[in-house]
């Protein structure tokens, strides 16, 4: 066999030559000080709120339009980063708010975006548990017994959560508290006209749809 004729240093690459991988901020997802998940880059010159019903099947539109560009096209590169806040109108809209968060920010969007992948087979369910069931007076309870029998159990189930976690997520007071604090600032400080509701860098956004909203986003962040 020929030995090489190349000189070693030829052989090797410089390390300096190799280029680091792009961050890709998608993975990257934190709870902000009022209790959102924050995903992106935290320097992120363009930062978006997003305020979410469980319950609005328009914000079940937005989500399924919205969630792959705003990840491929804004937040990955570093240049948008992006927040989901509570805006809740009914105790089912908050049995789901409190089940998203099960498993910690880690686990969040992707269970933000089964609920509302999955929204029209639960309130489906909800809807006849709505008209039948006997209520219970204990919030936590009758939240436990919403989840059960509307299939929001069955569906967090699927994504590998237990009914002991999910009766702990139910009755979690801390995530209680974020989740009201930013369902009043949504309403009464924020002032949306509905959910979805958005703000770009502290700006209230006048519309729900993603056309609207990727309108109001600065050239720049692409």
């Amino acid at each position: 066999m020929k030995k090489s004729l190349l000189p070693l240093a030829l052989l090797a690459v410089p390390a300096t030559l190799v280029a680091a991988p792009a961050a890709n901020w998608v993975s990257r997802v934190v709870l902000s000080p009022i209790g959102g998940h924050y995903m992106g880059n935290p320097a992120a010159p363009t930062k978006l709120v997003e305020y979410v019903s469980y319950t609005c099947s328009h914000c079940a539109h937005f989500v399924g339009e919205a969630s792959a560009p705003l990840k491929t096209q804004y937040v990955k590169g570093g240049k948008v980063g992006v927040e989901i806040r509570n805006a809740v109108r009914d105790k089912y809209d908050l049995t789901a708010a409190l089940l998203a968060r099960c498993g910690g920010p880690a686990r969040f969007m992707g269970n933000h975006e089964a609920l509302f992948a999955n929204q029209s087979a639960w309130m489906e369910q909800l809807e006849t548990y709505d008209r039948d069931a006997t209520k219970s007076a204990d919030q936590t309870a009758a939240m436990r017994d919403i989840g059960q029998k509307t299939g929001l159990y069955g569906l967090m189930n699927k994504r590998g959560f237990t009914n002991a976690q999910l009766d702990a997520c139910i009755a979690n007071p801390q995530a209680m508290k974020q989740i009201l604090a930013m369902t009043d600032e949504a309403w009464n400080k924020v002032k949306i006209g509905g959910t979805p509701g958005f703000t770009v860098n502290g700006t209230r956004v006048e519309g729900s749809t993603w056309s609207i909203l990727q309108a109001a986003l600065p050239p720049a962040a692409r």
